[in-house]
């Protein structure tokens, strides 16, 4: 027994004596940590006091440092940086949904400066800028080597000013100029309208409007078709949003959701996690859904059409979309400027991140460029009606159908000669209306 006893206190020493071996070191090494910290922090110091005094014309102090801070956080990820008070203000009023510029969302890639896409109704969108363009020089000055902020402080300009920006297009063999008349963005967060018994829900960015208009406009085109009886589906058009507020794409989704998780964000510690269910209550009442997005569609669209995908509540249709899954908490700092830090990733229901890897929808369909060579008789000659057994002289008519019955055919004829048209200027809303028509179509005969 004493053996038994000797040998276990014998353990005990042992083991408290392994345990200050490994933890004396451990203790050096952040010790030695923080002393390179602080050295780091003279280093920096140093270098100001250097550029202050000796640089070859004199610099703003406020100027350096504000520098110094925006490239501490942009040397994270492109979308961490820090906000002036005046970029601050700017960032709150886009929010608002009304701001001066050229109507384009950007981020940085390979020290250009890459459009997520351009705003609708905007100078940028009518000059024709496209999502996935490359911005390379702003009035034949070079945006190579300067921070994202710094390219858009180079776009900035007052109302009604011009710029010119060169832009490299994949497909297009050379860089080509863009002249924009800048002018002030006023963004309409949701516009409604009816393609045949479609309603088609067109979500241009998730601003504080955002909800409130999709419900209204979603209403309102309800009651010009005679009530839900009479919608065959919803299309929610996502393409080129750049995104926004994160509460407003939850909200989005959740307008058509019953139940089930909308979206979770996971931080560097797991107990920052959070996880954003859907409430009872679908807007659209089962009614089939189609969302459109394409590459242009970034983080609160992404979020949405990953929720609705994932919970098999609508098709996705389009092209893959551009893959931004990371959270940006604004954090106010002192002198009214505000720090974007990324601090979380967002996952979808299923649980899939989409960071760098985009929402690949179901069913794949490209945008075709339309043909700017088509000559006059070419389309006279596409538009030109096939002849039928009407139109021969002297047809014999249809005597199964009542004038009622008839004009009823009539009318879905035109309905589906409009659609036709609607491919031509645009191809993927058109594959979603048709998406919706064939699901009807299976439906049960009342």
């Amino acid at each position: 027994m004493k053996r038994f006893l000797a040998a276990a206190a014998g353990g005990v020493v042992a083991g408290l004596l392994v345990t200050t071996q490994i933890a004396g070191p451990l203790l050096a090494q952040e010790t030695e940590r923080k002393v390179n910290v602080y050295e780091q922090l003279d280093l920096f110091g140093d270098i100001f006091e250097r550029i202050r005094a000796q640089y070859v014309e004199e610099v703003d102090e406020a100027d350096l440092i504000e520098a110094a801070i925006n490239g501490m956080l942009t040397s994270l990820d492109p979308h961490s940086s820090y906000l002036s008070p005046d970029d601050a203000e700017d960032m709150r009023v886009q929010t608002r949904g009304e701001f001066g510029g050229l109507g384009i969302e950007v981020t940085q890639e390979d020290g250009f400066v890459k459009v997520v896409s351009p705003i609708d109704d905007t100078p940028a969108d009518a000059a024709g800028i496209e999502a996935g363009d490359f911005i390379t020089h702003v009035d034949n000055e070079s945006v190579l080597g300067l921070t994202l902020d710094q390219a858009v402080e180079m776009m900035r300009g007052p109302v009604g000013s011009e710029i010119i920006i060169t832009v490299v297009r994949e497909g297009e063999p050379e860089p080509f100029d863009v002249s924009i008349i800048r002018d002030t963005i006023k963004l309409t967060a949701v516009r409604t309208r009816t393609v045949g018994d479609s309603v088609v829900l067109r979500v241009t960015t998730f601003n504080n409007q955002t909800t409130p208009n999709l419900e209204a406009g979603f209403k309102k085109q309800v009651e010009e078709l005679g009530g839900m009886d009479n919608v065959n589906g919803i299309v929610l058009d996502l393409r080129n949003n750049p995104g926004g507020l994160l509460n407003q794409a939850i909200m989005v989704s959740d307008s058509f959701l019953e139940k089930g998780e909308i979206v979770s964000t996971r931080g560097r510690d797991p107990q920052d996690g959070e996880r954003y269910n859907a409430e009872p209550g679908d807007l659209a009442e089962g009614k089939p859904i189609v969302v459109l997005i394409n590459g242009g569609s970034a983080s609160a669209s992404e979020i949405v059409a990953g929720a609705l995908q994932d919970h098999r509540r609508a098709i996705v249709v389009g092209t893959k979309s551009f893959g931004k899954g990371s959270v940006q908490t604004v954090m106010p700092l002192r002198g009214e400027g505000a720090m974007r830090l990324t601090t979380s990733r967002y996952y979808t229901p299923s649980g899939r991140s989409i960071q760098a890897l985009g929402v690949s929808p179901d069913i794949v369909v490209e945008q075709p460029r339309r043909n700017p060579t088509t000559t006059e008789d070419e389309e006279e000659a596409n538009n030109q009606r096939i002849r039928g057994e009407a139109d021969l002289r002297g047809s014999l008519n249809n005597d199964s159908l009542t004038e009622d019955e008839i004009r009823q055919i009539e009318e879905d004829r035109a309905k589906a000669e409009d659609a036709a048209e609607l491919r031509e200027e645009d191809y993927q809303l058109a594959y979603a209306i048709d998406i919706l028509k064939g699901l009807s179509a299976l439906g049960p005969k009342e």
